[in-house]
């Protein structure tokens, strides 16, 4: 099957998206070495809501709040934010690439839990496809080793959360739109942390600081915006194959910026969740062949 040209300008959005968002990470750990995580958190939030209204309000106008499950958005969005505390609090903890990893096992999970919540039928081969991402987080925070703190619960628990998220974006994937969907969260985050910013604002006097604080928030506005769009011009089916390509980023951003290179153990442990990732994937597409073909 040969690829469109849409198909291909939607793959070139979703690498654009990956490399904002592996660029947020890198330098969400860096800023938050000197600033507060409830202070990156609102700009973040802050920005990417006035950002998204900026462009979706013009070709929406207020038809971008009509939703039949307000509390459900306002739930998703609550969620979202939780599991972005969470992932700026890992990073303080974790390397860039280890950390996107471990975050990328969440596919796999929702594939699991799928069959149980949604309703959706899962191979034999999806559950050793969980199996062996689950391994492979398992090579990388290594449970009874130096490396494995108490500090690895956040983590952990990030990978819970935005596995509920995702399930509950898939769940109301089937009657609501992405764009009144986004515009929630990102608005729903905007409030939530405005509400506990003063106990998290610090003074900055450097204006390096203050610039790269707004680049991550920027970044992460511009990286979602290009997911979206990117979801658009081409199938899930085409695009899932790419997204494990954020590892490699990210581990390229935690070299680059930090020095960083991961063990060995960590290598093999980065490299079973992308095969299993990349495997899965690759499954969806050829399911989705077939299911054309029919």
């Amino acid at each position: 099957m040969k690829v469109s040209r849409t198909s291909l300008k939607g793959i070139g959005l979703l690498l654009l998206a990956l490399a904002c968002f592996s660029f947020m990470d890198t330098f969400t750990k860096k800023v938050t070495a000197s600033v507060p995580i409830l202070m990156v958190i609102w700009t973040r939030y802050f920005i990417q809501a006035l950002v998204t209204t900026v462009f979706i309000w013009p070709k929406t106008g207020r038809t971008v709040l009509i939703t039949d499950r307000p509390w459900i958005q306002i739930l998703r969005g609550s969620l979202l934010m939780l599991t972005t505390g969470l992932a700026v609090t890992s990073l303080q903890f974790l390397p860039v690439g280890e950390f996107s990893a471990i975050v990328m096992t969440t596919p796999l999970l929702v594939t699991l839990f799928a069959a149980r919540w949604l309703g959706e039928h899962v191979s034999r081969t999806r559950v050793a496809l969980v199996m062996g991402g689950f391994f492979g987080t398992l090579l990388i925070v290594r449970p009874g080793s130096d490396f494995f703190g108490w500090p690895m619960i956040f983590p952990l628990l990030l990978v819970v959360a935005n596995t509920g998220f995702q399930l509950l974006t898939s769940k109301m994937a089937q009657t609501e739109k992405s764009m009144t969907t986004h515009f929630y969260s990102v608005w729903t985050g905007a409030v939530l942390s405005s509400l506990v910013l003063y106990w998290g604002w610090a003074s900055i006097d450097d204006w390096q600081l203050w610039l790269e604080i707004i680049s991550i928030a920027f970044a992460g506005a511009l990286g979602h915006f290009l997911l979206i769009v990117a979801f658009e011009k081409s199938p899930a089916a085409t695009l899932m194959p790419y997204m494990y390509l954020q590892i490699g980023l990210s581990m390229l951003g935690g070299w680059w910026l930090f020095g960083h290179v991961p063990d060995h153990w960590s290598v093999l442990g980065i490299l079973s969740i992308a095969a299993c990732g990349l495997a899965g994937a690759m499954l969806t597409v050829i399911e989705a062949r077939r299911k054309n073909a029919l």
